[in-house]
């Protein structure tokens, strides 16, 4: 793969003000950042997760364990319904929730030790114990992977719920790059409950909201 991960056209910008009701704050998502999905040899590696890792590091930074919420997607122990053949497909990713694969990077841990952590057997992360963190009118940011997968279902799911979403897009990796826009641009379809943003501009929100 090559090129730089693009940012579909449309994206809001560094002036735009902050998107959730006065005086809402602001929460950082991290979503499923899991040698699962980062490790080359994985059948579930996320294209450019090395690239999305440094800017989900940075605005983690930014926001302060506070304002942080990380997530982990695990398999469940007995899968019912569609994911039965959904693990059919996918055998090797039956492993327990303390499997190594599916702990938060190292490149993280520190910063998810210390911030709430939702853990979930569900693509879609968003239910009572995240909505626990965002309170009325906060802007939830979301960064993480995969953005055509995981990232899309908890993003959706939180603007159907009332919650101003933007997901950052460098802060994002698909499963390659054309899902990855492809997820971006159904997300703006929900504007302006949901759309999509750049680091700056998220810097910018962490910046001006408590």
């Amino acid at each position: 793969m090559t090129g730089e991960q693009q940012t579909p056209t449309g994206t809001s910008s560094a002036d735009d003000p902050p998107v959730g009701d006065v005086p809402g704050r602001s929460v950082l998502l991290v979503v499923d950042m899991q040698p699962v999905f980062a490790d080359a040899g994985s059948p579930w590696a996320a294209a450019r997760f090395d690239e999305a890792l440094a800017v989900v590091r940075a605005l983690a930074e930014a926001a302060g364990p506070q304002r942080t919420v990380f997530t982990r997607f695990v398999a469940p122990e007995h899968p019912v319904g569609a994911w039965v053949p959904y693990y059919a497909d996918w055998p090797f990713a039956l492993q327990p929730p303390d499997a190594p694969a599916y702990a938060v990077v190292p490149a993280l841990a520190d910063l998810a030790a210390a911030a709430p952590v939702v853990t979930a057997t569900t693509f879609g992360k968003w239910g009572p114990d995240l909505a626990a963190h965002v309170g009325p009118g906060d802007t939830l940011l979301v960064v993480g992977v995969s953005t055509d997968c995981c990232v899309l279902s908890t993003a959706l799911a939180a603007a159907d719920a009332g919650v101003a979403v933007r997901v950052v897009a460098e802060g994002c990796a698909g499963s390659d790059d054309e899902a990855h826009t492809r997820a971006l641009d159904a997300i703006r379809l929900y504007a302006p409950l949901a759309d999509v943003t750049d680091v700056t501009t998220a810097r910018a929100i962490l910046a001006t909201t408590i």
